[in-house]
Parts: C-alpha cells; sequence; structure tokens
C-alpha cells in the first residue's frame, strides 16, 4: 500500500509539472514596457520615466516631443511633476510656447527655476492644468474652470475664440491622457500677478 501511494504521488508531481510547462509554452508571452536605458535616481521613478512605444503618446511625451516646449519641460522637471502629467485623466494642460515665457518679464524664468523656488513653481504649473479633456469650441461655454492649483482660470470670448486667462489657444494636440492647448501666454495665478 505504502509503495502504491508513493507511485500515485509521484506520478501526480509528474503530471502536474508537465502540464505547467505546456501552460507556460501555450500562454502568449506578456507585453512588458521598456524602461528607459539610464539608470533611474531618486528623481527619475514612477510613470512619467516609462517608455512606451505603442500607445497614443501622453501629454508629457507631447511637450518632450516639442522644439517649442523646452522650456516648459524643463519647468516641469524643476518642479518634478513629470507623473502628474502621465496620469490616466482626462487632463487638459494649456501649454505656454518657448515664446511666452521669453515674454515674461527679464529674469522671471531663472529665478522661477532655483531649487528654492520649486513651490512657486508648482503652483504657477499647476494653474496650467484642468481635470477634463474638453475641446478648443467647447471651452467657449465657459467663464472659468477650475485648475490643479484649486485657483480658478477665467475664459473670456472673443470673436468668438476662447481666451484663457488672456491666453490665445494657438493648438490643440489630443493625447492619450486628455488634450495639449499651446498657448501664447504664460498663466500666473491671480495672487502672482503684480
Amino acid at each position: 500500500m505504502k509503495a502504491s501511494l508513493k507511485f500515485l504521488s509521484i506520478l501526480i508531481l509528474i503530471v502536474a509539472f508537465t502540464s505547467c510547462n505546456k501552460n507556460k509554452e501555450q500562454q502568449p508571452e506578456a507585453r512588458t514596457a521598456t524602461t528607459t536605458s539610464e539608470p533611474l535616481d531618486n528623481n527619475n521613478k514612477g510613470q512619467a520615466f516609462i517608455e512606451d512605444d505603442v500607445a497614443t503618446p501622453n501629454i508629457l511625451q507631447i511637450a518632450m516631443g516639442s522644439k517649442d516646449h523646452s522650456t516648459l519641460v524643463a519647468a516641469v522637471q524643476a518642479a518634478q511633476l513629470e507623473n502628474s502629467l502621465v496620469n490616466a485623466g482626462p487632463l487638459m494642460v494649456f501649454a505656454p510656447t518657448n515664446a511666452a515665457f521669453e515674454a515674461l518679464p527679464a529674469g522671471t524664468v531663472e529665478d522661477i527655476l532655483k531649487p528654492e523656488n520649486k513651490n512657486v513653481l508648482a503652483d504657477i504649473l499647476k494653474y496650467h492644468v484642468t481635470p477634463g479633456n474638453y475641446s478648443k469650441e467647447f471651452l467657449t461655454k465657459f467663464k472659468k474652470l477650475g485648475q490643479a492649483n484649486n485657483q480658478d482660470v477665467q475664459i473670456e470670448v472673443i470673436d468668438g475664440e476662447p481666451m484663457v486667462g488672456g491666453a490665445k489657444i494657438i493648438a490643440s494636440l489630443p493625447a492619450g491622457n486628455g488634450i495639449v492647448h499651446v498657448i501664447d501666454k504664460v498663466l500666473l495665478p491671480p495672487n502672482k500677478n503684480n
């Protein structure tokens, strides 16, 4: 009896082992995200640093791929908000061009990019982000939008065009997690205007 139980146990193990191997061979290979080849430091962790070649670009990827938004990307990196721009959303980002940043008073950009001004910079950048995914045309239906920094930005319609905080939308780009509205002016939260 002991010999037959031992034989039966071995037989069950062999069957279980071979069926596990067959299941592994039959299952399709899971897709995995490719990470960047650069080593990650403490500041380069999270969704923003995973490469995905098959999905529609997210808001951060669109900004990073635009030569007209290098100042915005530098500001997002200085404020360490990269992961916020790759969230599932939907998010609507009003993205000032490099020319919009250059139009600020001399020394402003350099000053807000300093590490000691990280919180001020983050507040300004969050003032450019709204939950939602609204077209430029749909924005004409609003008087104001609640921004990610818990303040409202005013919308005014001039000649049928929405002006967001006084900025004109010059282009709109759909993203995998929302939409990017390219604007011609940096939006400053009301308490930051002097």
